[in-house]
């Protein structure tokens, strides 16, 4: 298969996942779902889990590896050329606070490099995708990143517990709108996008 229809099927497999991804989401009710803890405290909840077994059936095929956010990592797709790394539910807490900053995010790498990806929030259907020489759309229809070449106006996604912390605050009177926005994941391909101008964060 060449690079080009490679590219393709691995558009058209993402896509397709990240479509069941959002009908095993329907019966949850973002703003009100139990929620547990993990380890660390970050929150997990059963529409976690649910869509990270949807992708892990739909995904991975024969050769390929595997990496997940709700998933025990298994070391054996460092020795595979392609592996998948998804967040079956990137923004939790939003999600479970009924805000529509979240995202399901699955990525592509191959040897090393990612060549494909899609971000999907059902919450506002946007389906960004992406691949190597394929360029971006967003619901099927070609995007750019902004043309802006300099920060002053600039709308710039800033994460919703740093804007909490006052850690933002440093940019105020600096010409650029800041915005608070939950899943990383949305974030970037809101960039990729083109509809908004950028996004950092403030911490490691």
């Amino acid at each position: 298969m060449s690079d080009t229809n490679q590219r393709q099927e691995d558009l058209r497999r993402i896509e397709a996942a990240l479509r069941e991804a959002e009908k095993a989401l329907a019966p949850f009710t973002p703003g009100a779902i139990a929620v547990e803890r993990k380890a660390g405290g970050d929150p997990v909840t059963e529409a976690d889990q649910r869509v990270d077994d949807v992708l892990r059936r739909m995904l991975p095929e024969s050769g390929e590896g595997w990496l997940s956010e709700e998933t025990v990592d298994d070391h054996a797709r460092l020795g595979k050329n392609r592996a998948w790394i998804v967040d079956p539910l990137d923004g939790t807490r939003e999600f479970v606070e009924g805000i529509p900053q979240w995202s399901v995010s699955i990525g592509l790498v191959e040897d090393g490099q990612p060549v494909a990806g899609g971000v999907l929030n059902p919450a506002t259907q946007q389906l960004v995708l992406g691949a190597v020489d394929r360029g971006v759309t967003l619901n099927g229809e070609p995007v750019t990143v902004s043309t802006r070449e300099s920060l002053k106006g600039a709308v710039v996604l800033a994460s919703n517990s740093e804007i909490r912390r006052g850690e933002w605050e440093r940019f105020e009177n600096h010409g650029i709108v800041v915005r608070p926005c939950g899943s990383v994941a949305y974030k970037l391909a809101l960039v990729a996008a083109g509809l908004v101008d950028a996004t950092w964060t403030l911490v490691p």
